[in-house]
Protein backbone atom coordinates (compact mmCIF):
# COMPACT_ATOMS: atom_id res chain seq x y z
CA UNK A 1 0.00 0.00 0.00
CA UNK A 2 1.12 3.40 -1.09
CA UNK A 3 0.61 5.85 1.56
CA UNK A 4 0.02 9.97 0.13
CA UNK A 5 0.92 12.28 3.50
CA UNK A 6 0.51 15.87 2.91
CA UNK A 7 2.35 17.44 6.17
CA UNK A 8 -0.28 20.98 7.13
CA UNK A 9 0.74 24.28 8.08
CA UNK A 10 1.79 24.48 11.84
CA UNK A 11 -1.65 26.33 13.24
CA UNK A 12 -1.74 29.97 14.12
CA UNK A 13 -0.59 31.06 17.26
CA UNK A 14 -3.43 29.88 20.78
CA UNK A 15 -5.41 32.50 22.35
CA UNK A 16 -4.37 32.42 26.10
CA UNK A 17 -5.60 29.68 27.61
CA UNK A 18 -9.30 29.90 29.71
CA UNK A 19 -11.70 28.03 31.29
CA UNK A 20 -13.71 25.83 29.01
CA UNK A 21 -17.05 25.35 31.38
CA UNK A 22 -19.12 26.78 32.80
CA UNK A 23 -19.55 29.75 30.00
CA UNK A 24 -19.50 33.40 30.47
CA UNK A 25 -23.10 35.04 31.95
CA UNK A 26 -24.35 38.14 30.70
CA UNK A 27 -25.69 39.82 27.48
CA UNK A 28 -22.36 41.62 26.68
CA UNK A 29 -20.29 38.62 26.47
CA UNK A 30 -18.53 39.23 22.83
CA UNK A 31 -15.34 36.47 22.45
CA UNK A 32 -16.46 33.01 24.03
CA UNK A 33 -14.18 31.18 21.70
CA UNK A 34 -11.58 32.60 24.27
CA UNK A 35 -13.17 30.23 26.90
CA UNK A 36 -12.28 27.30 24.90
CA UNK A 37 -8.50 25.04 26.44
CA UNK A 38 -5.93 26.47 24.34
CA UNK A 39 -3.00 24.01 23.85
CA UNK A 40 0.63 24.47 22.37
CA UNK A 41 0.53 24.23 18.82
CA UNK A 42 1.84 20.67 17.36
CA UNK A 43 4.85 20.37 15.26
CA UNK A 44 4.65 19.07 11.64
CA UNK A 45 6.08 15.80 13.01
CA UNK A 46 3.12 15.57 15.26
CA UNK A 47 1.05 16.65 13.06
CA UNK A 48 2.06 14.14 10.02
CA UNK A 49 2.10 11.01 12.78
CA UNK A 50 -1.80 12.21 13.48
CA UNK A 51 -2.28 11.91 9.86
CA UNK A 52 -0.59 8.44 9.37
CA UNK A 53 -2.56 7.05 12.08
CA UNK A 54 -6.04 7.97 10.56
CA UNK A 55 -5.07 6.88 7.58
CA UNK A 56 -3.84 3.83 9.23
CA UNK A 57 -6.68 2.83 10.71
CA UNK A 58 -8.84 3.77 8.30
CA UNK A 59 -6.91 0.28 6.57
CA UNK A 60 -8.57 -1.71 8.52
CA UNK A 61 -11.16 -4.57 8.46
CA UNK A 62 -13.95 -1.91 8.00
CA UNK A 63 -14.66 -1.67 11.74
CA UNK A 64 -14.21 2.22 11.76
CA UNK A 65 -17.54 4.15 12.26
CA UNK A 66 -18.83 4.96 9.07
CA UNK A 67 -19.42 9.07 8.97
CA UNK A 68 -22.52 10.14 10.66
CA UNK A 69 -23.34 7.11 12.46
CA UNK A 70 -24.61 7.39 16.24
CA UNK A 71 -21.43 7.51 18.26
CA UNK A 72 -21.94 5.44 21.59
CA UNK A 73 -21.76 6.58 24.81
CA UNK A 74 -21.48 10.18 23.18
CA UNK A 75 -20.98 13.75 25.33
CA UNK A 76 -23.41 16.74 23.75
CA UNK A 77 -22.65 19.88 24.42
CA UNK A 78 -26.24 22.67 23.89
CA UNK A 79 -26.40 26.07 24.14
CA UNK A 80 -29.59 27.54 26.40
CA UNK A 81 -30.82 30.89 26.48
CA UNK A 82 -32.59 30.89 29.53
CA UNK A 83 -30.96 29.65 32.87
CA UNK A 84 -32.91 28.05 36.24
CA UNK A 85 -34.41 31.50 37.84
CA UNK A 86 -35.72 29.18 41.07
CA UNK A 87 -32.94 26.49 41.44
CA UNK A 88 -35.27 24.23 39.52
CA UNK A 89 -38.16 24.38 41.33
CA UNK A 90 -40.61 21.84 39.71
CA UNK A 91 -43.46 24.69 40.87
CA UNK A 92 -41.81 26.89 38.65
CA UNK A 93 -40.66 27.70 34.93
CA UNK A 94 -37.63 26.44 35.63
CA UNK A 95 -39.60 23.30 35.29
CA UNK A 96 -39.88 23.58 31.18
CA UNK A 97 -36.00 23.60 31.39
CA UNK A 98 -35.74 20.38 33.40
CA UNK A 99 -38.85 18.86 30.33
CA UNK A 100 -36.42 20.03 27.97
CA UNK A 101 -33.19 18.59 28.67
CA UNK A 102 -34.70 15.33 29.37
CA UNK A 103 -34.90 15.02 32.94
CA UNK A 104 -38.60 15.06 33.95
CA UNK A 105 -41.56 13.56 32.78
CA UNK A 106 -45.35 14.09 32.81
CA UNK A 107 -48.45 11.46 33.11
CA UNK A 108 -49.34 13.33 29.32
CA UNK A 109 -47.57 14.40 26.56
CA UNK A 110 -48.61 15.65 23.34
CA UNK A 111 -48.07 15.41 19.68
CA UNK A 112 -47.84 17.60 16.71
CA UNK A 113 -51.58 18.27 16.40
CA UNK A 114 -51.12 19.27 20.40
CA UNK A 115 -53.47 16.38 20.65
CA UNK A 116 -52.85 14.32 24.20
CA UNK A 117 -50.68 11.65 24.12
CA UNK A 118 -49.67 8.29 26.43
CA UNK A 119 -46.39 8.87 28.33
CA UNK A 120 -46.17 8.07 32.21
CA UNK A 121 -50.01 7.04 32.17
CA UNK A 122 -50.72 4.93 29.01
CA UNK A 123 -54.30 5.23 28.82
CA UNK A 124 -57.22 8.02 31.03
CA UNK A 125 -60.87 7.78 31.34
CA UNK A 126 -63.37 10.19 32.48
CA UNK A 127 -65.23 7.92 35.51
CA UNK A 128 -67.55 11.25 36.10
CA UNK A 129 -68.06 14.81 35.24
CA UNK A 130 -65.08 15.70 38.45
CA UNK A 131 -63.22 12.45 38.42
CA UNK A 132 -60.58 10.95 35.76
CA UNK A 133 -58.99 7.53 36.13
CA UNK A 134 -55.26 7.48 34.57
CA UNK A 135 -53.89 4.29 33.89
CA UNK A 136 -49.96 4.21 34.54
CA UNK A 137 -47.08 3.01 32.51
CA UNK A 138 -45.44 -0.12 33.76
CA UNK A 139 -41.83 -0.71 34.50
CA UNK A 140 -40.57 3.31 34.93
CA UNK A 141 -37.86 3.65 37.41
CA UNK A 142 -37.25 6.75 39.20
CA UNK A 143 -33.83 7.87 39.00
CA UNK A 144 -32.92 7.01 42.62
CA UNK A 145 -34.07 2.94 41.32
CA UNK A 146 -37.46 3.24 42.84
CA UNK A 147 -40.42 2.36 41.07
CA UNK A 148 -43.40 5.03 40.01
CA UNK A 149 -46.39 3.52 42.06
CA UNK A 150 -49.83 5.15 41.97
CA UNK A 151 -48.77 6.47 45.71
CA UNK A 152 -45.68 8.29 44.31
CA UNK A 153 -47.90 9.80 41.54
CA UNK A 154 -50.54 11.04 43.86
CA UNK A 155 -48.00 12.60 45.72
CA UNK A 156 -46.48 14.65 43.38
CA UNK A 157 -49.33 16.24 41.76
CA UNK A 158 -51.07 16.54 45.53
CA UNK A 159 -47.69 18.26 46.24
CA UNK A 160 -47.70 20.67 43.27
CA UNK A 161 -51.61 21.72 43.52
CA UNK A 162 -51.19 22.68 47.17
CA UNK A 163 -48.51 25.10 46.92
CA UNK A 164 -48.68 28.71 47.80
CA UNK A 165 -48.92 29.38 44.63
CA UNK A 166 -49.89 26.61 42.14
CA UNK A 167 -48.52 26.63 38.70
CA UNK A 168 -51.17 28.04 35.73
CA UNK A 169 -52.22 25.05 34.80
CA UNK A 170 -53.57 23.36 37.44
CA UNK A 171 -54.28 27.00 39.57
CA UNK A 172 -57.91 26.97 40.47
CA UNK A 173 -58.96 23.95 39.52
CA UNK A 174 -59.12 22.12 42.89
CA UNK A 175 -56.89 19.18 41.73
CA UNK A 176 -56.38 16.05 43.84
CA UNK A 177 -55.17 13.09 43.34
CA UNK A 178 -56.05 9.41 45.49
CA UNK A 179 -54.25 5.99 44.05
CA UNK A 180 -56.52 3.37 42.66
CA UNK A 181 -55.18 -0.03 42.75
CA UNK A 182 -51.85 -1.34 42.11
CA UNK A 183 -51.40 0.54 38.33
CA UNK A 184 -53.90 3.91 38.37
CA UNK A 185 -54.54 6.91 40.02
CA UNK A 186 -57.48 9.04 40.16
CA UNK A 187 -57.58 12.64 39.69
CA UNK A 188 -60.45 14.57 40.56
CA UNK A 189 -61.34 18.77 40.91
CA UNK A 190 -64.13 20.85 41.68
CA UNK A 191 -65.62 21.52 39.10
CA UNK A 192 -65.73 19.74 35.60
CA UNK A 193 -62.67 19.91 33.56
CA UNK A 194 -62.86 19.15 29.74
CA UNK A 195 -59.27 19.64 29.52
CA UNK A 196 -57.54 17.93 32.31
CA UNK A 197 -55.23 15.17 30.45
CA UNK A 198 -54.00 18.65 28.42
CA UNK A 199 -53.34 20.11 31.85
CA UNK A 200 -50.72 17.39 32.87
CA UNK A 201 -48.83 17.97 30.10
CA UNK A 202 -47.39 20.72 32.21
CA UNK A 203 -43.88 20.35 32.87
CA UNK A 204 -45.10 21.53 36.31
CA UNK A 205 -47.04 18.38 36.61
CA UNK A 206 -43.92 16.25 36.10
CA UNK A 207 -43.97 13.02 38.49
CA UNK A 208 -41.00 12.60 41.06
CA UNK A 209 -39.80 9.79 43.57
CA UNK A 210 -41.08 10.31 47.04
CA UNK A 211 -37.62 10.93 48.19
CA UNK A 212 -37.36 14.11 46.16
CA UNK A 213 -40.27 15.43 49.03
CA UNK A 214 -38.26 15.12 51.95
CA UNK A 215 -37.90 18.14 53.92
CA UNK A 216 -39.53 21.52 54.13
CA UNK A 217 -38.08 22.93 51.12
CA UNK A 218 -38.81 22.52 48.26
CA UNK A 219 -38.41 18.92 46.03
CA UNK A 220 -34.68 17.62 45.22
CA UNK A 221 -34.66 16.96 41.18
CA UNK A 222 -31.55 16.21 41.84
CA UNK A 223 -31.89 11.80 41.06
CA UNK A 224 -35.35 11.98 41.09
CA UNK A 225 -36.91 12.34 37.59
CA UNK A 226 -37.99 9.51 35.39
CA UNK A 227 -36.21 11.21 31.96
CA UNK A 228 -33.54 9.38 29.97
CA UNK A 229 -30.90 11.54 31.20
CA UNK A 230 -30.23 12.36 35.25
CA UNK A 231 -28.89 15.78 36.71
CA UNK A 232 -26.43 15.39 38.45
CA UNK A 233 -24.21 18.31 38.98
CA UNK A 234 -25.97 21.93 38.71
CA UNK A 235 -24.11 24.99 38.36
CA UNK A 236 -26.41 27.77 39.10
CA UNK A 237 -27.16 30.19 36.33
CA UNK A 238 -24.07 29.01 34.41
CA UNK A 239 -24.95 25.29 33.33
CA UNK A 240 -25.99 21.81 34.46
CA UNK A 241 -24.55 17.95 33.82
CA UNK A 242 -26.96 15.38 33.09
CA UNK A 243 -25.92 11.44 33.04
CA UNK A 244 -27.26 9.01 30.61
CA UNK A 245 -30.16 6.58 33.36
CA UNK A 246 -29.81 3.30 32.11
CA UNK A 247 -32.50 1.98 33.52
CA UNK A 248 -35.00 4.10 31.54
CA UNK A 249 -38.32 2.78 30.72
CA UNK A 250 -38.38 4.13 27.00
CA UNK A 251 -35.06 2.45 25.92
CA UNK A 252 -31.10 3.16 26.80
CA UNK A 253 -30.36 6.70 25.98
CA UNK A 254 -27.57 6.81 23.10
CA UNK A 255 -25.82 10.11 25.10
CA UNK A 256 -23.66 9.18 28.20
CA UNK A 257 -23.45 12.92 29.30
CA UNK A 258 -24.93 15.93 28.29
CA UNK A 259 -23.40 19.11 29.14
CA UNK A 260 -26.14 22.26 29.19
CA UNK A 261 -24.86 25.60 29.48
CA UNK A 262 -27.06 29.00 30.08
CA UNK A 263 -25.81 31.81 27.62
CA UNK A 264 -28.28 34.39 27.60
CA UNK A 265 -26.67 36.76 24.84
CA UNK A 266 -27.98 35.19 20.99
CA UNK A 267 -24.87 36.36 19.62
CA UNK A 268 -22.85 34.32 22.04
CA UNK A 269 -24.22 31.39 21.69
CA UNK A 270 -23.68 31.56 18.16
CA UNK A 271 -20.35 32.29 18.50
CA UNK A 272 -20.02 29.09 20.79
CA UNK A 273 -22.03 26.92 18.41
CA UNK A 274 -19.14 28.36 15.58
CA UNK A 275 -16.41 28.06 17.49
CA UNK A 276 -16.96 24.59 18.23
CA UNK A 277 -17.50 24.88 21.84
CA UNK A 278 -21.06 23.39 21.53
CA UNK A 279 -22.68 20.70 19.68
CA UNK A 280 -26.49 22.35 19.44
CA UNK A 281 -27.51 25.93 20.09
CA UNK A 282 -30.57 27.27 20.52
CA UNK A 283 -32.15 30.87 19.40
CA UNK A 284 -29.84 31.94 16.95
CA UNK A 285 -29.66 35.88 15.56
CA UNK A 286 -31.19 35.88 11.75
CA UNK A 287 -27.63 36.72 10.93
CA UNK A 288 -26.72 33.86 12.02
CA UNK A 289 -29.03 31.34 10.84
CA UNK A 290 -28.37 32.55 7.20
CA UNK A 291 -24.44 32.24 7.88
CA UNK A 292 -24.93 28.63 9.62
CA UNK A 293 -27.25 27.30 7.17
CA UNK A 294 -25.16 28.16 4.00
CA UNK A 295 -22.08 25.95 6.00
CA UNK A 296 -20.99 22.50 5.32
CA UNK A 297 -21.68 20.32 8.37
CA UNK A 298 -24.26 22.41 10.04
CA UNK A 299 -27.60 21.51 10.28
CA UNK A 300 -30.11 24.68 10.95
CA UNK A 301 -33.71 23.86 11.81
CA UNK A 302 -36.62 26.34 11.54
CA UNK A 303 -39.78 26.35 12.98
CA UNK A 304 -43.28 28.28 13.27
CA UNK A 305 -43.64 29.04 16.51
CA UNK A 306 -46.88 28.97 18.89
CA UNK A 307 -45.06 32.65 20.17
CA UNK A 308 -46.02 36.17 19.66
CA UNK A 309 -43.87 38.77 20.63
CA UNK A 310 -46.46 41.60 21.73
CA UNK A 311 -46.02 45.19 23.14
CA UNK A 312 -47.41 45.30 26.60
CA UNK A 313 -48.64 48.47 28.20
CA UNK A 314 -49.65 49.17 31.48
CA UNK A 315 -53.44 49.72 31.77
CA UNK A 316 -53.20 50.16 36.11
CA UNK A 317 -51.35 53.49 35.40
CA UNK A 318 -51.34 56.63 33.13
CA UNK A 319 -50.96 57.40 30.31
CA UNK A 320 -51.89 53.66 29.42
CA UNK A 321 -55.12 53.66 31.38
CA UNK A 322 -56.25 55.38 28.77
CA UNK A 323 -57.53 53.28 25.87
CA UNK A 324 -57.07 56.67 23.53
CA UNK A 325 -53.42 56.28 23.95
CA UNK A 326 -53.35 52.53 23.98
CA UNK A 327 -55.14 53.01 20.43
CA UNK A 328 -52.53 55.63 19.18
CA UNK A 329 -49.58 53.26 20.20
CA UNK A 330 -51.93 50.15 17.85
CA UNK A 331 -52.16 52.83 15.36
CA UNK A 332 -48.47 54.15 15.22
CA UNK A 333 -46.74 50.86 14.41
CA UNK A 334 -46.13 48.98 11.45
CA UNK A 335 -46.05 45.60 11.85
CA UNK A 336 -45.54 44.35 8.66
CA UNK A 337 -42.29 46.85 8.65
CA UNK A 338 -41.33 44.91 11.85
CA UNK A 339 -41.77 41.65 10.27
CA UNK A 340 -40.27 41.88 7.20
CA UNK A 341 -37.59 44.88 7.51
CA UNK A 342 -36.62 45.30 11.21
CA UNK A 343 -36.42 41.06 11.57
CA UNK A 344 -35.46 40.87 7.47
CA UNK A 345 -38.33 38.12 7.28
CA UNK A 346 -38.09 36.02 10.03
CA UNK A 347 -41.08 36.22 11.72
CA UNK A 348 -44.70 36.75 10.37
CA UNK A 349 -46.51 40.19 11.07
CA UNK A 350 -49.25 39.50 14.01
CA UNK A 351 -53.02 40.51 13.19
CA UNK A 352 -53.62 39.34 16.94
CA UNK A 353 -52.50 36.92 19.58
CA UNK A 354 -52.58 33.80 17.50
CA UNK A 355 -50.74 32.90 14.58
CA UNK A 356 -49.89 30.47 12.00
CA UNK A 357 -48.90 28.15 13.77
CA UNK A 358 -52.04 26.70 15.39
CA UNK A 359 -55.72 26.04 13.57
CA UNK A 360 -57.25 29.11 14.98
CA UNK A 361 -54.69 31.78 14.53
CA UNK A 362 -55.79 34.67 11.87
CA UNK A 363 -54.52 34.78 8.66
CA UNK A 364 -55.64 38.05 8.31
CA UNK A 365 -52.81 40.59 7.68
CA UNK A 366 -52.50 43.68 10.44
CA UNK A 367 -53.89 46.67 9.64
CA UNK A 368 -51.54 49.33 8.24
CA UNK A 369 -50.40 52.39 10.32
CA UNK A 370 -52.06 55.47 10.84
CA UNK A 371 -50.01 57.76 12.15
CA UNK A 372 -52.49 60.99 11.70
CA UNK A 373 -55.11 59.27 13.45
CA UNK A 374 -52.34 58.40 16.39
CA UNK A 375 -51.41 61.88 16.33
CA UNK A 376 -54.86 62.67 16.64
CA UNK A 377 -55.91 60.29 19.24
CA UNK A 378 -53.00 61.67 21.64
CA UNK A 379 -53.87 65.04 21.06
CA UNK A 380 -57.25 64.35 21.83
CA UNK A 381 -55.93 62.31 25.37
CA UNK A 382 -53.92 65.74 25.96
CA UNK A 383 -50.92 65.19 24.65
CA UNK A 384 -48.40 66.92 21.93
CA UNK A 385 -46.14 69.49 21.58
CA UNK A 386 -46.92 71.33 24.73
CA UNK A 387 -47.38 68.42 27.00
CA UNK A 388 -44.96 65.83 25.45
CA UNK A 389 -45.46 62.26 26.52
CA UNK A 390 -42.22 60.14 27.54
CA UNK A 391 -42.42 56.60 28.32
CA UNK A 392 -40.02 53.82 29.12
CA UNK A 393 -39.54 50.76 26.92
CA UNK A 394 -38.32 47.84 28.53
CA UNK A 395 -37.49 44.10 26.97
CA UNK A 396 -34.52 41.88 27.79
CA UNK A 397 -31.94 40.50 25.57
CA UNK A 398 -32.23 36.77 26.02
CA UNK A 399 -34.30 36.68 22.53
CA UNK A 400 -32.18 37.83 19.54
CA UNK A 401 -35.55 39.64 18.01
CA UNK A 402 -36.61 41.65 20.52
CA UNK A 403 -33.96 44.55 20.93
CA UNK A 404 -33.96 44.94 16.94
CA UNK A 405 -37.63 45.08 17.57
CA UNK A 406 -37.07 47.78 20.44
CA UNK A 407 -35.47 49.88 18.50
CA UNK A 408 -37.75 49.91 15.42
CA UNK A 409 -41.08 50.64 17.66
CA UNK A 410 -39.19 53.40 19.18
CA UNK A 411 -38.53 55.13 15.99
CA UNK A 412 -42.26 54.70 14.80
CA UNK A 413 -43.52 56.45 18.48
CA UNK A 414 -41.27 58.61 17.64
CA UNK A 415 -43.17 59.83 14.23
CA UNK A 416 -46.08 60.86 16.49
CA UNK A 417 -44.75 62.30 19.01
CA UNK A 418 -44.16 59.44 22.01
CA UNK A 419 -40.66 59.48 23.17
CA UNK A 420 -39.97 55.94 24.47
CA UNK A 421 -36.39 54.95 26.46
CA UNK A 422 -35.07 52.18 25.80
CA UNK A 423 -34.37 50.13 28.93
CA UNK A 424 -32.67 46.27 28.35
CA UNK A 425 -31.97 44.24 31.50
CA UNK A 426 -32.51 40.88 32.04
CA UNK A 427 -36.11 39.44 32.60
CA UNK A 428 -35.69 37.74 35.88
CA UNK A 429 -35.24 41.28 37.46
CA UNK A 430 -37.36 42.95 35.61
CA UNK A 431 -40.98 40.25 36.54
CA UNK A 432 -41.61 41.84 39.89
CA UNK A 433 -42.23 45.22 38.33
CA UNK A 434 -44.06 44.30 36.07
CA UNK A 435 -46.48 41.97 37.45
CA UNK A 436 -47.02 44.64 40.62
CA UNK A 437 -47.58 47.52 37.18
CA UNK A 438 -44.31 49.33 38.08
CA UNK A 439 -43.72 49.68 34.25
CA UNK A 440 -44.85 51.67 31.08
CA UNK A 441 -44.35 49.25 27.79
CA UNK A 442 -42.62 46.42 27.84
CA UNK A 443 -41.70 43.83 24.72
CA UNK A 444 -42.39 40.22 25.77
CA UNK A 445 -42.60 37.13 23.82
CA UNK A 446 -44.47 34.95 25.20
CA UNK A 447 -45.91 31.20 23.75
CA UNK A 448 -49.36 30.87 24.24
CA UNK A 449 -49.16 27.08 24.51
CA UNK A 450 -46.63 27.06 27.04
CA UNK A 451 -48.35 26.20 30.03
CA UNK A 452 -51.12 24.06 28.49
CA UNK A 453 -51.49 22.86 24.62
CA UNK A 454 -54.75 24.54 24.80
CA UNK A 455 -55.65 28.23 24.40
CA UNK A 456 -57.52 28.23 27.65
CA UNK A 457 -54.43 28.38 29.55
CA UNK A 458 -52.89 31.78 28.20
CA UNK A 459 -56.23 33.42 28.01
CA UNK A 460 -57.11 32.72 32.17
CA UNK A 461 -53.07 33.36 32.94
CA UNK A 462 -52.60 36.77 30.94
CA UNK A 463 -56.03 38.07 30.33
CA UNK A 464 -58.62 38.04 32.41
CA UNK A 465 -58.98 40.13 35.76
CA UNK A 466 -57.55 37.14 38.37
CA UNK A 467 -55.38 36.15 35.97
CA UNK A 468 -51.56 35.26 37.50
CA UNK A 469 -49.73 36.65 34.63
CA UNK A 470 -51.34 40.01 33.64
CA UNK A 471 -49.26 41.92 32.58
CA UNK A 472 -51.36 44.04 30.94
CA UNK A 473 -53.13 44.74 34.12
CA UNK A 474 -56.28 44.20 31.48
CA UNK A 475 -59.58 44.09 33.17
CA UNK A 476 -63.08 43.20 31.19
CA UNK A 477 -66.11 41.30 32.97
CA UNK A 478 -67.36 40.73 28.97
CA UNK A 479 -63.86 39.01 28.06
CA UNK A 480 -63.69 36.64 31.72
CA UNK A 481 -67.17 35.44 31.05
CA UNK A 482 -66.14 34.01 27.53
CA UNK A 483 -62.85 32.94 29.24
CA UNK A 484 -65.40 31.33 31.71
CA UNK A 485 -67.24 29.76 29.26
CA UNK A 486 -64.55 26.99 27.95
CA UNK A 487 -65.10 25.21 31.38
CA UNK A 488 -68.53 23.37 29.76
CA UNK A 489 -67.17 23.25 26.42
CA UNK A 490 -65.86 20.20 25.04
CA UNK A 491 -65.85 20.08 21.37
CA UNK A 492 -62.69 21.01 20.30
CA UNK A 493 -64.23 23.43 16.92
CA UNK A 494 -66.20 25.12 19.65
CA UNK A 495 -63.36 25.98 21.78
CA UNK A 496 -61.21 27.21 18.24
CA UNK A 497 -63.92 29.76 18.11
CA UNK A 498 -64.42 30.99 21.18
CA UNK A 499 -60.40 31.44 21.14
CA UNK A 500 -60.86 33.61 17.94
CA UNK A 501 -63.64 35.53 19.69
CA UNK A 502 -61.24 36.20 22.84
CA UNK A 503 -58.45 36.94 20.72
CA UNK A 504 -60.62 39.88 18.62
CA UNK A 505 -61.94 41.09 21.66
CA UNK A 506 -57.84 41.43 23.09
CA UNK A 507 -58.06 43.56 19.98
CA UNK A 508 -60.68 45.41 20.15
CA UNK A 509 -60.07 46.62 23.78
CA UNK A 510 -56.15 46.86 23.03
CA UNK A 511 -54.63 44.73 25.44
CA UNK A 512 -51.24 45.38 24.25
CA UNK A 513 -50.37 44.66 20.52
CA UNK A 514 -49.43 41.71 18.94
CA UNK A 515 -46.36 42.53 16.86
CA UNK A 516 -45.09 39.77 14.93
CA UNK A 517 -45.28 35.76 15.13
CA UNK A 518 -42.07 34.37 15.82
CA UNK A 519 -40.01 31.16 14.04
CA UNK A 520 -37.82 29.75 16.31
CA UNK A 521 -34.11 28.96 15.01
CA UNK A 522 -31.61 26.12 16.38
CA UNK A 523 -28.20 24.57 14.82
CA UNK A 524 -27.09 21.47 15.07
CA UNK A 525 -23.56 19.81 14.26
CA UNK A 526 -22.41 16.06 14.14
CA UNK A 527 -26.17 15.20 16.18
CA UNK A 528 -28.56 12.57 14.72
CA UNK A 529 -32.25 12.69 16.21
CA UNK A 530 -32.21 16.31 16.72
CA UNK A 531 -36.05 17.81 16.07
CA UNK A 532 -36.48 21.72 16.88
CA UNK A 533 -39.50 21.45 19.49
CA UNK A 534 -41.72 24.80 18.66
CA UNK A 535 -42.83 25.04 22.38
CA UNK A 536 -39.29 24.45 23.41
CA UNK A 537 -40.57 21.81 25.98
CA UNK A 538 -38.29 18.47 24.14
CA UNK A 539 -34.82 18.67 23.24
CA UNK A 540 -32.89 16.09 25.04
CA UNK A 541 -34.37 12.35 23.93
CA UNK A 542 -33.35 8.71 24.51
CA UNK A 543 -32.62 8.75 20.53
CA UNK A 544 -30.30 12.15 20.82
CA UNK A 545 -26.77 11.06 19.59
CA UNK A 546 -23.70 12.53 18.45
CA UNK A 547 -22.15 11.05 15.19
CA UNK A 548 -19.04 10.15 13.77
Amino acid sequence: MILAVVIPEPPPMPLPPGRRAPLPEGPHVSDLAAARPRHAPRTALASLLAVVTLLLAGCGSGSAQPPGAPVADGTLTVALPFAPRSGYAIDTDDAFGLSQLGVTETLVGTGEDLQAEPRLATAWTQVDPLTWRFELRPGVRFHDGTPMTPEAVAGALNWVAGVAAPPRAVRGIGLTATPDGEAAVLVGTTAPDPILPLRLTSPNTAILAPSAYRGDGPPDVLGTGTGPMRLTVVEGVRGATLERFDRYWGGRPQLAVVDARYVPDPSARALAFRAGDVDIALGLPEAAVLELAATAGVEVQTVSAPRTVSLLMNQSAPPFADVRVRRAVQQAVDRTALAEQALAGAALPAADLFGPAVTWGSEEPPPPPDPAAARALLQEAGYGPDNPLTVRLATYPNRPELPVLATAVQAMLAEVGIDAEIQVGEYATQEPDLLAGRYDMFLLSRSYLTDLPDAAGVLTSDYTCAGSYNIDHYCSPEFDALVASLSGITEPDRRREVFAQAAQLLVDDVAGVPLVHSQESAAARDVTGFTLDPTARSLVTARLAKTA
